[in-house]
């Protein structure tokens, strides 16, 4: 078993500035890294921690419960926060921790079918109990979406030329296992692509991950019903891998964080002038340090965004 490790653990928990009394969420347990360690500063408060995926509760238990007993691991997605917390009476939180994308050990179990380095079935199924699956998107769905989740998701230049090939193969027979789909991918790239650096199918993969679980509405959805949420004084965290997941967040925080316009011809008081209810923490995203980046290959890629309700 991978050792599991939290990127910008201790950034993302100095972000939060934890009150002992407080109620945190954790929006992604995972294997349990981030709520962990939030669970060792609330002595009095109680942490919220969700997860689509049930082995990750499962597994995820144990290792709190050897911190503290203050925590509820709820089996949801994080973009039904509020329904999940107003059916506890909770209406006002004071910070939740976002690690967005695959944990490693998703990507770690061959047979969840979220890596080209495995060949398994097709499935891409966070929460292993929703019916579609990466199978369903690959063998059913038409060129046109198949092209636009490409280009979209994957920001996959040759979007058009992969999603014509997988048509072509699958009339023949159904793709149905990860191998198969790196394998049409690749014959569909030019040699001077296929020659480069990194994998071919990444883009692809990562489009169809996001369509599978529907990543960037629910991502929409969750922040903001956090924001609403916040207590004065609370922070949002979000740690994010890629620029799709970012730019959401930055622009999110950004909207939110604006004064509010008025007319300048009418003459105001400074006192009338109402402030923008949060504040960025963080204008640039923070990003690992050399040791984080020598030690855990996935936090190249990492961004934190932090946000504070002020008003």
């Amino acid at each position: 078993m991978m050792k599991h490790y939290s990127v910008l653990l201790q950034e993302s928990i100095e972000g939060l500035n934890i009150k002992p009394n407080g109620i945190y969420v954790d929006g992604t347990l995972g294997r349990g890294g981030h709520s962990s360690e939030i669970l060792k500063h609330i002595n009095e408060g109680h942490l919220y921690a969700f997860d689509r995926d049930i082995s990750a509760i499962e597994e995820s238990t144990s290792r709190l419960q050897q911190v503290s007993n203050n925590f509820t691991c709820i089996h949801n997605s994080f973009s039904h926060l509020k329904k999940e917390l107003n059916a506890r009476k909770i209406t006002e939180i004071d910070g939740m921790v976002l690690d967005l994308g695959v944990s490693s050990p998703q990507f770690d179990e061959a047979n969840r079918g979220f890596s080209y380095r495995f060949d398994s079935p097709l499935d891409m199924r966070m929460d292993q109990s929703q019916t579609l699956s990466a199978y369903d998107v690959v063998n059913t769905w038409t060129y046109q979406e198949l092209v636009k989740i490409f280009f979209t998701y994957g920001e996959e230049k040759f979007a058009k030329q992969i999603a014509r090939k997988i048509e072509q193969v699958r009339i023949e027979k159904p793709i149905e296992t990860t191998f198969e789909l790196v394998n049409i991918i690749k014959s569909a790239l030019p040699a001077k692509i296929l020659n480069k650096k990194g994998h071919p199918a990444k883009k692809v993969f990562q489009a169809i991950r996001i369509a599978v679980n529907d990543e960037l509405k629910e991502l929409e959805d969750v922040l903001r019903d956090g924001l609403d949420m916040l207590s004065i004084g609370g922070r949002i965290c979000v740690i994010s891998f890629q620029s799709l997941e970012d730019r959401i967040v930055k622009e999110t925080f950004v909207k939110v964080s604006k004064p509010k316009q008025y007319d300048k011809r009418i003459p105001m008081l400074p006192s009338e002038i109402e402030d923008a209810p949060y504040k960025i923490i963080n204008k640039k995203p923070i990003i690992a340090n050399q040791q984080e980046l020598e030690e855990n290959n996935r936090s190249h890629s990492a961004k934190l965004r932090i946000i504070e309700r002020v008003r």
